[in-house]
C-alpha cells in the first residue's frame, strides 16, 4: 500500500473509530458501534506502525486504551446515576406516568388487556400501560380486567365480572 492510502486509513480509523467508541458508551449493551470502532482503531494502529514504526504505534495504542477507558467510565457512571435508563434508545412504553408515583394507585381500578395474558402480559388503564399477570388463567386481548393487587414489579389482575 502506498503512503497516502495508509495515512487516509489511519486518520479515518482514528476519527471514526473514536466516534463509534464514544457513541457506544451511551448505548446500552455492546454492539455494532463498539466492535466497529475497535476494528477501525486497530486498523489505524496497524497503519501507524507501518508508517512511523513501533514506538509511535505503541503511543497510539496507549491513546486508544485511554479513550476506551474513559468511554467505559462514562458509561458505568451513567448507568449508576440512572441516565442510561433515560436514553432515547431504551423503550419506555411500559413505564407508568410520572404523576402516579404510588405503586398501589392502580389497585381496584378497571382496565383493558392490551396483550393476551398467559398468564403475564400488559394492560392499559387511563392511557397507561402496565405489566400484569393473572393467577394462571388465560385472558384474551381486549378483555376488561380488574387490578386486584401487586406482586413485585407487576400487577395481579382478573377478568372483570
Amino acid at each position: 500500500m502506498d503512503q497516502f492510502a495508509l495515512n487516509l486509513i489511519m486518520i479515518v480509523g482514528f476519527v471514526l473509530g473514536s466516534g463509534l467508541i464514544i457513541l457506544e458508551a451511551f448505548m446500552p449493551g455492546f454492539g455494532v458501534a463498539g466492535v466497529g470502532g475497535l476494528l477501525l482503531e486497530f486498523a489505524a494502529i496497524y497503519c501507524c506502525w507501518q508508517l512511523f514504526g513501533i514506538g509511535t504505534a505503541l503511543l497510539a495504542f496507549a491513546a486508544v486504551a485511554v479513550l476506551i477507558g474513559i468511554a467505559l467510565f462514562i458509561s458505568y457512571r451513567s448507568a449508576l446515576n440512572g441516565r442510561l435508563s433515560k436514553s432515547p434508545l431504551v423503550l419506555k412504553e411500559t413505564e407508568t406516568p410520572a404523576g402516579n408515583t404510588k405503586p398501589d394507585h392502580w389497585i381496584g381500578m378497571e382496565g383493558v388487556a392490551v396483550t393476551s395474558l398467559r398468564p403475564a402480559g400488559q394492560i392499559e388503564i387511563d392511557g397507561a400501560r402496565l405489566n400484569a399477570a393473572t393467577d394462571g388463567t388465560f385472558i384474551e386481548r381486549g378483555t376488561p380486567v380488574l387490578v386486584t393487587g401487586m406482586e413485585g414489579d407487576h400487577y395481579v389482575i382478573r377478568k372483570k365480572d
